[in-house]
């Protein structure tokens, strides 16, 4: 077995091994891996974080010993906490790292941080304090940082930096957590999911207080919650059907 390491700003995860493959995910710096299978140009990973599954480029990933695949992976995270910040590499100029960035092997590589950081778990009503930070950040299919980032790697994001381990997409962070009856019984912090005709699970988002929920749909936005789904504050249309709340913390 094969392991790796992100020491780039944002990796894109590819569906195949090629470069005009759908995007189904990114890896964002500091972020370690198993390398599941190599090829001369691409590698398929499965990140230590959440288990995804994706291709990314070999000239993207540096290779790591397993034993300190396994430090890193021991360790309770730190992670960045500005919305954008820069990385100081010896002798090679600086490297801007996104929001989330996981930053355990700064020595190891030589690498220096001074913005700010937080790590373990924090309070429940620090969800949606962090996800302000991510307000009118653009929607991208796949996408995991400010500067494009889709319904579930949103919500898996503030999760994340906030010290909770939650699955990748929307279908699987439902079977996460205890399902609630009534929008009244939810606090701020837990994840609404939203289904589609067929009842499959196509959007999550954080409920807020005062029935409003943060998600991102065209950029993360707030829009009004009720028993039916989203309330689009600009349409004044509902733009997605309500399936159920989620507790997860």
């Amino acid at each position: 077995m094969l392991f790796g390491i992100c020491l780039l700003s944002i990796v894109p995860m590819r569906a195949e091994p090629r470069d005009t493959s759908e995007l189904v995910s990114q890896v964002i710096y500091g972020e370690s891996f198993k390398i599941i299978e190599k090829r001369a140009n691409w590698s398929l990973i499965k990140l230590s974080f959440d288990n995804y599954n994706g291709w990314v480029d070999n000239k993207q990933l540096v290779e790591i010993d397993k034993s300190i695949y396994d430090s890193i992976n021991s360790e309770i995270n730190i992670y960045s906490l500005d919305l954008i910040e820069f990385i100081q590499i010896k002798d090679k100029g600086l490297l801007t790292i996104p929001l989330g960035s996981t930053l355990n092997t700064l020595k190891l590589f030589e690498h220096s941080f001074d913005g700010n950081k937080i790590s373990s778990k924090q309070a429940k009503e620090n969800l949606v304090k962090t996800s302000l930070l991510l307000i009118n950040s653009p929607y991208l299919w796949g996408g995991r940082t400010p500067f494009g980032i889709d319904c579930s790697g949103f919500t898996q994001i503030i999760y994340k930096i906030n010290g909770y381990n939650i699955d990748r997409d929307a279908k699987d962070q439902v079977k996460l957590g205890v399902a609630l009856s009534f929008i009244e019984e939810s606090e701020p912090g837990d994840l609404a999911f939203f289904d589609n005709k067929d009842g499959d699970i196509v959007h999550v988002g954080i409920i807020m207080e005062d029935n409003h929920i943060i998600h991102a749909h065209g950029h993360v936005r707030i829009d009004r919650l009720d028993q039916t789904g989203i309330y689009n504050v600009d349409t004044r249309k509902h733009s997605h059907k309500l399936r159920v709340i989620k507790k997860i913390i």
